[in-house]
């Protein structure tokens, strides 16, 4: 039997922490948005620990003018302050190329001229829709001349960590992933190197984060190996989705958070993420209840939750609101 890659326990703990939130400057905070910032300000606060900010803008094709700016109006007019100065991927670019550098004297990195297209073709994919790369280039690349992006080599030992909520979690990346990009093809680096070396830098000690990015921690943590970096705790936490089960978001049509209701929306997603605060509560106490109410282990083990916003022209016999349908979705 092959040995077991575990990155030991996961459980965030209860001594001096740091949080983050890293959000994509793609349009303004939506209800989704605010479910992972929230929980995570929350778990970082109740450790005692400190809550960071970092901008994740490094897809510049993809962020929107001002919507860096409207993701702080939004977290600050919901009373979510953040700790120290805000980090911007798009300043971080040594900090990347150094770890690229490390990982291709080591051997673990090698150019890929293989396209989307070529590879889309494929019969086998991910669980998260995209091909499983089958190693076209490991041993040298199929066309010189293209351009190519670069790929990390993985294996074929399992890698297994326990979640905070969702619970223990394994993954075969050679089986199931295959070996993934961590340079594209355009020059800019990709998400699961940028985020494993700007947690590093940044002292992240837990990260509590949308469910959706459950499949991509096996990626992070193998990278945190081979790199020598700590492993933080993890908490990944259901995914607000529509009523057609798909993940809130821009492409989706979700609507910005009502910022001159923040109240309501603090409501909601912690009605949402299990914890279930009283009506009564209104404007500003409820953030303030939070910090001292919040239990991570409240929040439901499932991977997504449906929201519907229509509930929230729905009076409540309090008078408030209730903007959820608590139907969950199975497993």
């Amino acid at each position: 039997m092959r040995r077991l890659l575990d990155a030991g326990p996961q459980s965030i703990g209860n001594g001096p922490a740091r949080g983050r939130f890293a959000p994509s400057p793609t349009g303004p905070l939506h209800f989704g948005s605010l479910v992972a910032a929230l929980a995570s300000f929350l778990e970082a606060r109740r450790c005692g620990g400190e809550w960071l900010l970092r901008i994740e803008d490094l897809d510049t094709p993809r962020s929107v003018p001002g919507a860096t700016d409207a993701i702080l109006r939004a977290l600050d007019r919901h009373g979510l302050h953040w700790d120290g100065p805000v980090w911007y991927q798009s300043q971080r670019r040594e900090g990347y190329e150094a770890a690229l550098e490390r990982l291709s004297r080591a051997g673990l990195a090698y150019p890929c001229t293989c396209t989307r297209r070529e590879l889309a073709t494929l019969s086998i994919h991910a669980s998260d829709g995209g091909p499983i790369y089958p190693g076209h280039c490991r041993d040298g690349i199929r066309q010189p001349g293209r351009p190519a992006a670069i790929r990390l080599r993985v294996t074929d030992t399992p890698l297994a960590f326990q979640d905070a909520v969702q619970g223990s979690y394994a993954q075969d990346l050679e089986r199931e992933v295959g070996d993934f990009v961590i340079r594209r093809t355009d020059g800019l680096f990709a998400y699961q190197l940028a985020v494993v070396v700007d947690d590093a830098a940044q002292g992240i000690t837990q990260i509590v984060r949308g469910g959706d990015l459950l499949d991509s921690t096996p990626r992070q943590i193998y990278l945190q190996t081979l790199l020598g970096l700590p492993t933080p705790a993890y908490a990944h936490l259901p995914v607000a989705v529509d009523r057609r089960g798909h993940k809130l978001g821009k492409q989706t049509g979700a609507a910005p958070l009502d910022l001159d209701k923040p109240g309501l929306a603090l409501m909601a997603a912690l009605r949402f993420l299990g914890q279930n605060p009283p009506f009564e509560l209104g404007g500003a106490p409820i953030l303030a209840w939070a910090c001292t109410h919040w239990r991570l282990e409240r929040v439901p083990p499932i991977p997504a939750r449906r929201w519907d916003p229509r509930r929230a022209r729905e009076p409540a016999p309090d008078g408030l609101t209730q903007a959820i349908e608590l139907l969950d979705l199975e497993r």
